[in-house]
């Protein structure tokens, strides 16, 4: 499978100076495929220290953090020389030692010539987290380089399933891809079954059968739910994480004209400052993404943003309509899969990929409620300017409001993104979702 974050991999190779690259990513995005086909296309060998239930390896970093010593031992545990040059050291699981994430400063330090790639989930918990009689890890500020792995995108998917397809997804003219538009959109409506996870995604690919990749999303779910009790000490936090966990789909695909996640929609009495944390540790998980709501259109967005309220939206759109239990039979009704729920699955797969492609999430802008209505259901920012994006999950659209908001605040360019085709209006561009890939050339 193809992944784009391959060039960011080899963008940190060539980097000079090179700092250790820390690959971060939920669980099963392919963190550890990424790196290690990487690592067979660019190196001799690779020294592969897996650190999940593996005592001898944890113990390699319990004494000195020295960096020469550390390589020896890698390399007698792996049966490499981690020092030649031609050999990547990849740490994976790194969660799981705290210290390791600590000696990546000194492998920046005592030898920046070694090429290091880490690759975790949880990392901020990790950091929280200590064994007996050991001091809390620290983080190697300034010493590390970052990649942020996400599930595949639509662009990804589509250079598995049809190579000649991509191709034309990839060319600048936007209007060539709407000559391919029903073919697209089936792939697109395929997609939005099975999402992105890689797992799902190979299994589809395997038996071109929906239901082998439902089944690999069903058990993601259940060991996503199984890691909150690992990770978590305080039983009643495990299970406000899992109330909060389950509660996301839910609210997505309830009929609101205020989409804005609710703590009172979790269970009955459920409080902010009761369910704040679960919030916040389900998002350093990656495992759903906050997106907040901004009182004006100002730039930067950050500056503008509203902390008391957001909306919540899983990690992948097939996972979505697993925890919502969406049949796989949808797939054949025509355009039913994009109006269910009123676009929360088109809302989840805009903003899925806003994130993969600009690598953090968007915000949205909602009225008061109280003196006004109206809602933009994306924002980013582009060329140092606000772009307001607008989600249809038909082809039955109308952009007053967009319009309207657009004059309100001197804005001269706005997004919808729907199963029309493309059209560039001058202040307003309809791009088809099946050519969402068209924001990432355009960051």
């Amino acid at each position: 499978m193809r992944r784009y974050a391959e060039k960011e991999l080899e963008e940190w190779l060539r980097a000079k100076p090179r700092k250790p690259l820390i690959v971060n990513g939920a669980r099963q995005v392919g963190k550890t495929w990424l790196v290690t086909d990487f690592a067979t296309r660019h190196f001799d060998s690779v020294a592969h220290v897996v650190f999940l239930d593996n005592e001898e390896a944890q113990r390699v970093f319990d004494g000195s953090l020295d960096a020469n010593r550390l390589l020896m031992l890698i390399g007698a545990l792996t049966g490499t020389n981690p020092r030649d040059g031609k050999t990547l050291v990849f740490l994976d699981e790194i969660q799981e030692c705290p210290r390791a994430i600590t000696a990546l400063k000194l492998f920046c330090e005592q030898t920046p010539g070694i090429p290091i790639v880490a690759a975790g989930s949880l990392l901020g918990v990790a950091l929280n987290r200590r064994r007996d009689g050991e001091q809390p890890a620290s983080w190697p500020v300034g010493k590390v380089s970052y990649l942020d792995l996400f599930p595949m995108t639509f662009d990804e998917f589509v250079v598995a399933a049809n190579p000649q397809l991509a191709e034309v997804l990839e060319e600048d003219d936007p209007t060539l891809a709407d000559m391919v538009s029903e073919r697209l959109t089936e792939l697109l409506k395929t997609y939005m079954f099975v999402g992105g996870m890689p797992e799902a995604v190979a299994a589809f690919m395997e038996t071109n059968d929906p239901s082998a990749a439902r089944r690999v999303q069903s058990d993601l779910l259940r060991s996503y739910e199984l890691d909150f009790s690992k990770h978590v000490e305080s039983p009643l936090m495990t299970e406000r994480i899992r109330e909060t966990w389950r509660s996301v789909p839910s609210q997505l695909a309830t009929e609101s004209d205020m989409k804005r996640f609710t703590y009172a929609a979790i269970k009955s009495g459920a409080r902010g400052r009761d369910y704040r944390d679960a919030v916040s540790w389900l998002v350093d998980a990656g495992l759903i993404t906050r997106v907040p709501r901004v009182s004006k259109p100002g730039i930067p967005l950050e500056g503008y943003a509203d902390n008391v309220y957001f909306k919540l939206y899983m990690l992948d759109v097939g996972l979505l309509g697993a925890a919502t239990r969406l049949d796989a039979h949808v797939l054949l009704e025509g355009d039913r899969h994009f109006t269910e729920y009123k676009g929360a699955y088109a809302e989840q797969f805009v903003c899925q990929h806003l994130q993969a492609y600009d690598g953090r999430a968007p915000y949205y802008w909602s009225a008061d409620g109280k003196n006004a209505k109206g809602e933009i259901d994306f924002l980013v920012e582009r060329n140092g300017r606000v772009l307001p994006i607008e989600v249809k999950a038909a082809k039955n659209v109308s952009g007053e409001s967009l319009a309207n908001f657009c004059r309100a605040n001197g804005l001269d360019k706005a997004l919808r993104l729907s199963l029309l085709g493309y059209k560039d209006q001058g202040w307003l561009a309809n791009v088809p979702l099946y050519s969402i890939p068209r924001l990432r050339q355009h960051r």
